[in-house]
């Protein structure tokens, strides 16, 4: 149930005197859009009145589909801080169909379903992202360089991380948006950095990682840089990550994955899910990392997993298992980029997980040593797999697991994959520098 009543939101629009309201949604490759209403026209989108057109939406319908209906969620209303004279305040929609159904190519309505199927067993799902980006200067026209505006490294202080101003800014205006932030750093490369906010719900904090983008961006342009959370814009220095810490909670908000009497402290449904993820992961890659450039980062030697494997504290595969437990018992997934839809990629590690505790998945035993450091005999005799090295072995993997299917649904399975085709098929035909400089004159 809401914590708002559509009286009180209109009585609140009209007390701030706010002039123009967004009303966001996410399309299927993880970009924000939004229609824009003056205040006159609120209580009509309260009502769920506002149309638009799904064709023009890329990967939404056909054009003799379009008529679609954007359905505001009360509780995500919030006024921009930084509006200025004229007021300007948002709310995060769901898209339904003209018959009044749930459209089901809306990201954040599989979101919900894959949610819903968790509590029908008693679980909900938490999740505390760690979302990195980067930081350039842009040019004389504005348009962003690929300079950076430090030369700082991991946990740097000021005068070397002359980001921190904007980084600053960034957080005072997230928590006027409602966040509790938690953390805040210079990352490992230069013009990198990290703000880490409080956990919470899959759906709110998928919502709350789109509103992050926002603002970072919006601050950021407001410094003179640009904010990009490309994975890997620069060779030769570490990525952008989007860790996931992920838990399950039963429907009283107590952490079910904690055992105090096991050795690592987990629950028979922790290590299920934690199976489920191992089994899931080739094919959820190409959610959590959608982009040619996603695979730029998944290489060895700059801290990003490469190995399908698990370990408690050892940072070297692709899931780990924090110290701390009780409350904060938890699985960290390091794979995820901040170019994925937070929704998708939520939805299908979820429904991995539940796989995983509805099939008693147990995982293999965790790895000790330092997985970069392993030979490639001894991780064969291990069982320890790869990630896909490409979009493409992504695709492939992912159109082979039925249930990924069933995590999207036919019309988002179909689209991602087309979609990760077409992109793949124009970086293929691309010519690039790296290319020119290596084989013009050689050959």
């Amino acid at each position: 149930m809401s914590k708002y009543t559509k009286e009180q939101l209109l009585e609140e629009v009209e007390k701030e005197e706010v002039e123009f309201i967004h009303l966001q949604f996410t399309d299927i490759m993880g970009v924000m859009k939004n229609i824009s209403i003056t205040s006159e026209q609120l209580e009509k989108a309260l009502d769920n009145e506002i149309m638009f057109d799904g064709s023009s939406i890329d990967g939404f319908v056909r054009i003799e589909e379009s008529d679609m209906y954007l359905r505001p969620d009360l509780d995500t209303f919030r006024i921009f801080p930084w509006s200025g004279e004229h007021k300007e305040a948002r709310f995060i929609c769901d898209v339904y169909n003209s018959d009044g159904r749930p459209f089901e190519g809306c990201p954040r309505n599989r979101l919900k379903k894959i949610v819903n199927e968790a509590k029908e067993i008693g679980y909900t799902m938490n999740v505390g992202p760690e979302c990195e980006f980067f930081l350039f200067h842009t040019d004389e026209k504005g348009e962003p360089s690929l300079n950076t505006h430090d030369n700082a490294g991991y946990f740097d202080l000021a005068p070397a991380d002359l980001g921190g101003n904007a980084r600053k800014d960034m957080i005072i205006t997230l928590k006027k948006m409602g966040f509790n932030i938690e953390a805040s750093h210079h990352e490992n490369a230069p013009g990198q950095h990290e703000i880490d906010f409080e956990y919470a719900d899959a759906i709110t904090t998928a919502d709350n990682i789109m509103t992050f983008k926002m603002v970072v961006r919006i601050v950021a342009q407001r410094h003179g840089l640009h904010a990009t959370f490309m994975p890997k814009p620069k060779s030769n220095m570490a990525g952008s990550g989007m860790h996931l810490n992920i838990s399950l909670a039963h429907l009283d908000g107590k952490n079910a994955f904690y055992d105090k009497d096991d050795k690592m402290k987990f629950k028979t449904i922790a290590y299920n899910f934690l199976g489920g993820l191992i089994k899931h992961a080739k094919a959820f890659t190409a959610i959590t990392n959608p982009t040619v450039n996603s695979y730029k980062r998944l290489v060895p030697g700059y801290e990003a997993p490469v190995m399908i494997a698990w370990a408690e504290g050892n940072r070297s595969p692709l899931i780990r298992i924090p110290s701390k437990k009780g409350d904060s018992t938890r699985i960290e997934l390091r794979s995820p980029d901040p170019s994925a839809n937070p929704y998708l990629a939520l939805a299908v590690t979820l429904k991995s997980g539940l796989d995983g505790i509805k099939d008693n998945i147990k995982p293999s035993n965790g790895i000790k040593n330092n997985l970069y450091d392993m030979k490639e005999k001894d991780l064969k005799d291990q069982g320890i797999d790869r990630l896909p090295t490409n979009l493409k072995e992504a695709l492939i993997e992912f159109a082979k697991d039925d249930y990924m299917k069933e995590a999207l649904g036919n019309h988002l399975y179909k689209r991602v994959i087309d979609a990760g085709i077409y992109e793949w098929n124009e970086y293929s035909k691309f010519v690039s520098t790296w290319e020119v400089s290596r084989y013009l004159r050689k050959f």
